[in-house]
């Protein structure tokens, strides 16, 4: 039988255009340009002497050959990444690849600095970082277009990833510093403010309206926000309240004047942030990356917010291990 001229980097983009059936999405994704991606696709169907997909079609589909090789590709590529993977294990020198995601909520106080930290441990790895929410994290780590994110603990938490937990965050109520309203008057929806709410297509959003449900509190759906700079503003306006959490809160620094948090009445809750990663990520590089975080995370928000608000201590805190997650 004729050996084929098949290349890895071939092989990856295939199996990315197998998944979406767009040359231009891969190509967006890879960072090359389309007629590189289709360079590939064409040279792994002239060696291999067949079609694999269906090019006049729009998304492109595998054809019935493509379909038995798409099988036989994903399952070389994980034992070739496993592989890479128990070699590169606990040397950080070694490693060559980091697709990292952060959440939002550390884009400016961590993520700059933990770059600089892993720059340094890992001096021959190209990193490619995304900033984005938590449930595009989940997704994107789900769909293997990530190797770790630090995200929100989803409600449904069989997300089917490896969970290292950086920090409980507890949700707090955040009222105008001029208004005289209690949190128990906000929740029982008494006096002239408004609740503000994060976007129901958000974890945190999607947490609290179901904390809300359990409590059997109903509050009006007048405002829901995705940006978390525009619903403490408007809480810092006097344009309403809202329920938020002291990482939110320590984010919008221009309005901490303008803004006082209370703990939240009653039965409390919190949201966890962790470092999530897929199973074939190293166990020693998503330790180092979360204990790393834990730190900084730290220094930039648990120490500066509790010196202020110390009735937060000891719920708001880094976690250690999925045992401190309590």
């Amino acid at each position: 039988m004729k050996r084929t001229n098949l290349s890895l980097r071939g092989l990856e983009i295939f199996q990315l255009v197998a998944k979406s059936g767009s040359v231009r999405q891969v190509a967006t994704e890879t960072g090359l340009s389309i007629s590189t991606v289709s360079h590939h696709l064409r040279a792994i169907e002239e060696s291999l002497g067949v079609s694999l997909v269906d090019h006049t079609r729009r998304p492109m589909v595998l054809t019935p050959a493509g379909s038995i090789f798409a099988r036989h590709v994903e399952e070389g590529l994980r034992i070739i990444r496993r592989g890479e993977t128990e070699l590169t294990s606990g040397n950080l020198a070694q490693v060559r690849e980091l697709r990292l995601g952060i959440v939002d909520d550390f884009d400016s106080e961590v993520a700059p600095e933990l770059a600089q930290f892993l720059a340094r441990a890992m001096p021959k790895c190209t990193f490619k970082h995304h900033t984005r929410p938590s449930h595009e994290i989940i997704r994107l780590l789900s769909e293997q277009k990530l190797d770790a994110g630090l995200a929100t603990r989803p409600i449904s938490q069989n997300t089917g990833l490896t969970e290292y937990p950086v920090l409980r965050d507890p949700f707090v109520v955040a009222v105008p510093t001029s208004a005289e309203v209690s949190p128990e008057d906000c929740l029982a929806d008494r006096g002239n403010l408004p609740f503000l709410r994060y976007s129901s297509l958000q974890i945190i959003g999607s947490q609290i309206e179901a904390h809300l449900r359990r409590s059997r509190v109903s509050l009006p759906n007048r405002f829901e926000l995705e940006s978390n700079h525009s619903l403490l503003g408007m809480v810092a306006d006097g344009s309403g309240w809202a329920i938020t959490t002291p990482t939110s809160f320590v984010r919008a620094k221009r309005f901490h004047d303008q803004v006082v948090l209370h703990p939240y009445p009653g039965r409390g809750f919190a949201r966890t942030l962790s470092l999530f990663a897929t199973e074939l990520y190293p166990q020693a590089s998503a330790e180092l990356i979360a204990g790393y975080l834990r730190r900084l995370i730290k220094r930039h928000f648990v120490d500066p917010i509790s010196k202020n608000y110390t009735w937060l201590s000891p719920g708001f805190r880094v976690l250690e291990s999925n045992l401190d997650d309590g």
